[in-house]
């Protein structure tokens, strides 16, 4: 493994945390054997990770307290399936930025300025933002995958349920459905010790310097990177995006 500093380490081409993996395990992963009823959530880093699995743990627990069947589904051949989240990439870089000064495990840095030249050259977790999306999306021919905003989450949580009900063959009431998108709320996450991440131990988490589950909104980018900072992004990031078949939403005021 070559540290790319105190915090981040760099094998077969991608960063991972100082101490979170070894070089063994990452190899061990090309024989892990995967069964159809498998169910893997990709994101890149603070795309919405942590909402999107607690949507689908309620999802799960609904469906098995209630002794909810399954649907058959016809899917494409190949072994599990995939749920991939996008988010925004401004958006991303700026919950990045938060993240790194409550995460005891990424550097913290102040100045975002510089933080966001490391985002922009793909030095930070996850490495470069297009490459993780444009990789995957490559891939949806290949694998069983369903591609989500993390917008649109946010602007109508109750089809995202049901985009993953059905892609999963999960088949609730609409009962089940409209508690789950209560349970899953940012309001009812940010307050529930089991989502917001209070029980982790401060050498992980520093809540004194701000919280996990900080706001979850869309345009958040506009309350920090100027106007010059916002065309550097653009500079470096544009081209490539408007190549991709995913809208993104700036700011969810726009949308709505």
């Amino acid at each position: 493994m070559e540290s790319l500093d105190k915090y981040l380490v760099k094998y077969k081409g991608y960063y991972f945390m100082q101490n979170m993996v070894t070089p063994e395990y990452i190899d061990s992963l090309e024989d892990f054997e995967i069964l159809d009823s498998d169910v893997f959530l990709v994101t890149f880093p603070k795309s919405g990770t942590v909402w999107t699995q607690n949507i689908l743990s309620l999802i799960y627990h609904e469906g098995h307290r209630n002794g909810t069947e399954d649907m058959e589904l016809g899917l494409k051949n190949g072994r599990g399936k995939v749920i991939y989240v996008a988010r925004n990439p401004k958006d991303v870089l700026v919950s990045y930025y938060h993240f790194s000064k409550v995460s005891v495990l990424l550097e913290e840095v102040e100045d975002f300025e510089i933080i966001m030249e490391k985002f922009l050259a793909g030095k930070v977790m996850g490495n470069l933002w297009l490459d993780h999306i444009e990789g995957w999306y490559a891939q949806r021919e290949n694998m069983n995958i369903l591609f989500l905003m993390y917008e649109d989450m946010k602007k109508d949580l109750k089809s995202t349920v049901l985009k993953i009900c059905d892609f999963l063959g999960k088949r609730l009431t609409e009962e089940e459905i409209d508690d789950v998108v209560d349970k899953a709320s940012f309001g009812k996450m940010s307050v529930d010790r089991r989502t917001n991440y209070t029980t982790m131990p401060p050498d992980i988490l520093d809540f004194s310097k701000g919280r996990f589950l900080r706001k979850g909104t869309v345009g958040d980018w506009k309350n920090i990177m100027t106007v010059a900072q916002n065309e550097r992004f653009d500079s470096v990031f544009k081209e490539r995006m408007e190549k991709l078949p995913f809208k993104f939403c700036w700011d969810i005021k726009d949308e709505l």
